[in-house]
């Protein structure tokens, strides 16, 4: 969701976009994730480029570059230093995680978690249904279900979990039609099995440390390995609404 909606913003010509991440980010859609920057030092997704920074000191010259700067800094002490005018809380941590007003003239919080006008200014639904990407000004966004949004009739069977603690190894990589049934990795000798045919969408990063029921892949039963590389329809929904909340406060 995050790098939806920095690569929205990036092609409404809002070019000055620094990401916030974890030092070892556990994305499960790695090839729509600015994230892989941290490990790779670059990422493209649909042409549009993000560059890790080492110091906050280089993001004025990534910018430069028209690329968009990630910097590992999941305390967000760069707020301080380049003071944005906008910020958006995209962890999707379903709780608010220390976001506050203060932290920029526009403050936009993604889900459930946040209060529209007591530490965001305003919230985006983010659960698909027929307010999806609304902005809302007061109050909150619906609760989260714990339930995955379905595809082609699929929901809770086409995530795959982390069946223990550990280090998560893979046998398959994003991109490969996989049966239901396959093994697609371990996890400390514990078999990950697919529970759904079709193609895997996502996978989070190899040798990555891993803790029970946290999601670790994706495979989308639509078989089209196409949809492994750009950003889903939920995502550009959410962006589009960031956006607009963004032009309704400074397009004046």
């Amino acid at each position: 969701m995050a790098s939806a909606v920095a690569w929205r913003l990036h092609m409404a010509n809002i070019k000055k976009i620094f990401m916030m991440e974890i030092a070892y980010p556990l994305a499960v859609r790695r090839e729509v994730s600015f994230c892989e920057a941290v490990h790779e030092r670059h990422k493209e997704i649909e042409g549009v480029g993000a560059i890790l920074a080492k110091d906050p000191e280089k993001i004025q010259s990534i910018w430069r570059n028209g690329k968009i700067a990630v910097v590992v800094d999941p305390t967000w002490k760069t707020l301080s230093r380049i003071r944005p005018d906008s910020v958006i809380d995209a962890i999707l941590a379903k709780k608010n995680l220390g976001t506050t007003l203060e932290d920029a003239s526009l403050v936009i919080g993604l889900g459930p978690g946040f209060t529209a006008g007591q530490d965001v200014h305003t919230v985006i639904e983010t659960n698909r249904g027929h307010n999806l990407g609304r902005i809302i000004m007061s109050g909150e966004a619906a609760p989260n279900t714990g339930i995955p949004g379905p595809v082609s009739g699929f929901a809770g069977e086409r995530v795959l979990r982390a069946p223990a603690d550990g280090q998560f190894m893979a046998q398959r990589a994003i991109g490969d039609h996989v049966e239901k049934g396959e093994v697609i990795g371990f996890v400390e000798g514990v078999e990950v099995v697919a529970g759904i045919t079709g193609v895997l969408r996502g996978l989070i990063r190899p040798g990555s440390q891993v803790s029970r029921k946290l999601k670790i892949g994706d495979i989308d039963p639509r078989g089209d390995a196409g949809y492994c590389y750009t950003l889903s329809d939920k995502a550009r929904a959410i962006a589009g609404s960031v956006l607009e909340n963004i032009m309704r406060v400074y397009n004046h």
